[in-house]
């Protein structure tokens, strides 16, 4: 079918070479060539989105010559129109630059982020001192003794006819038991029979993608910044990830409506990576949104149960079942390995959601699934949250310590909550480029740039504590003031 806008009825054109028989805006055409086909509603938001996320990356680099307006929108089949406003909106972000005759490329301004950042795969840098990379868990903590003797029980009471085949939802005695717990600690309205066991958050976003396809969703909005992950689940799905932008209450209301998305996944108990909770406000105007468009928001409470300083906030599923997909797991609970989580779905989608995880894996396996019920309705799992709640907390307190101790002046953002904090160091460790080259081996960090787009090129740090001892976090943070020093010309250097 011939895309709408275009003035002629033929497809994209293979991207035509230079001169010398190189190809210079290949790297264009065949970034943008999958937003060229999307839907004709949304073409022109997902071109500036493709593009956007391209420079973002790195792979189109700073510095690049991109094609005039009429040769991208040949190449690609779409209208000029489409090109020409995605060329002047990411210009007017900073993710571009042109002047009169000398054509578009891509700023300098707009830098990619490390490669050891942008690959979001946890992972050590060799002699590093610490290793703040977040979202991993304290697996030292993991309950060896009484998860073995759960396993040792479960094994002897689990009768032979439950080792068939399993009900796709989960076992009936684990999404009990998820029930109760998540209506007791998470607010949530929770009916076993809406419940689907997962093998994480991960499994959920990608089973949600499947069923939002094939019923006609082709975009879906995503944080940014965000967790990367949620784009690319959706992308495994077929579907697009609309990235847009939060404020200080939250996700944005008027780029939601304007985007014309029908679901939105959001982190709205604790965002990541800023780390802030949505606003009272923020949260009912994004309910009113979900209602007015028929549409669904997805809630990833990846780390609800762990808030320091108070009560943790109710999960918003609560304020409306209808129009709130929640999801959630063990992965920072307990442990990533175990993959474990659910699913929690409205009444409209719900068979549609069983359906399509039958077909992903016939269930998921019953042990696990029963070790984990057992855990929960006999209270270890209730300890062991406030065993680490402690400890987290005591870590968190640590860093925030030793970041005013060795880089005075430090901001520290985001609520007293989960496994990281966002850390602003002063300017004068800037800009954020000179910073990671200088601490490299010396400590793992990652920048708040790795996930989505940042005003400025301030040096702000996303540093994961919960898994480090407050012993190695005061180590860690030591030895990047260290680096810093050294790099200027001495230990007795007090500015980078």
């Amino acid at each position: 079918m011939t895309p709408s806008g275009t003035s002629s009825g033929t497809a994209p054109k293979e991207a035509r070479s230079a001169p010398d028989g190189s190809a210079p805006w290949a790297a264009a055409w065949e970034v943008l060539l999958p937003a060229a086909r999307a839907p004709a509603r949304a073409r022109g938001r997902t071109l500036q989105a493709a593009l956007r996320e391209a420079v973002r990356s790195g792979r189109l680099a700073a510095g690049t010559r991109l094609p005039s307006s009429r040769e991208l929108a040949a190449d690609l089949g779409v209208s000029r129109g489409l090109v020409t406003e995605a060329y002047e909106q990411l210009t007017a972000e900073g993710y571009l630059r042109s002047g009169r005759g000398a054509g578009t490329w891509v700023s300098g301004a707009v830098r990619a982020a490390d490669p050891r950042t942008r690959d979001l795969a946890p992972r050590s840098s060799p002699g590093a001192r610490a290793d703040f990379l977040p979202g991993t868990p304290d697996l030292s903590l993991f309950p060896r003794t009484a998860w073995a003797a759960a396993h040792r029980a479960v094994l002897t009471e689990l009768p032979h006819h439950a080792l068939g085949y399993p009900d796709p939802r989960g076992l009936p005695r684990l999404r009990t038991a998820l029930a109760g717990l998540l209506a007791r600690r998470r607010g949530v309205v929770a009916d076993p029979e809406r419940i689907v066991v997962v093998s994480g958050v991960a499994q959920a976003i990608t089973l949600l993608g499947f069923v939002l396809h094939a019923r006609g969703v082709r975009d879906v909005g995503v944080e940014d910044p965000g967790s990367p992950e949620h784009g690319a689940l959706y992308a495994s799905a077929g579907t697009t990830a609309v990235a847009l932008p939060l404020d200080e209450n939250g996700l944005a209301i008027r780029p939601l409506y304007a985007s014309r998305v029908q679901a939105v996944v959001t982190t709205p108990a604790h965002q990541f990576p800023s780390g802030m909770a949505y606003s009272a406000r923020r949260r009912t105007e994004l309910l009113h949104w979900a209602r007015s468009v028929d549409g669904l928001v997805v809630e990833d409470d990846y780390d609800g149960d762990f808030r320091y300083d108070r009560a943790p906030v109710g999960a918003l599923q609560g304020l409306d079942p209808e129009h709130v997909v929640y999801t959630g797991s063990v992965s920072k609970s307990l442990a990533p390995g175990l993959r474990l989580g659910w699913l929690l779905v409205p009444e409209a989608i719900a068979e549609e959601v069983v359906q399509r995880k039958r077909t992903m894996d016939l269930g998921h396996p019953v042990v696990d699934q029963a070790l984990l019920a057992r855990f929960v309705e006999r209270g270890d799992y209730d300890r062991h949250l406030r065993r680490c709640q402690r400890a987290y907390k005591e870590r968190r307190d640590a860093l925030v310590a030793a970041l005013e101790e060795h880089f005075p002046g430090t901001q520290v953002s985001g609520i007293a909550a989960g496994l990281h904090v966002i850390a602003r160091l002063p300017d004068r460790y800037g800009p954020q480029d000179r910073f990671l080259e200088r601490t490299v081996g010396h400590v793992a960090v990652r920048p708040l740039a790795a996930y989505g787009t940042v005003a400025d090129d301030a040096v702000r740090l996303v540093l994961g504590y919960a898994h480090l001892s407050p012993s190695r976090i005061r180590e860690g943070v030591a030895a990047m003031a260290a680096a810093m020093r050294a790099r200027r010309g001495g230990p007795g250097s007090t500015v980078p």
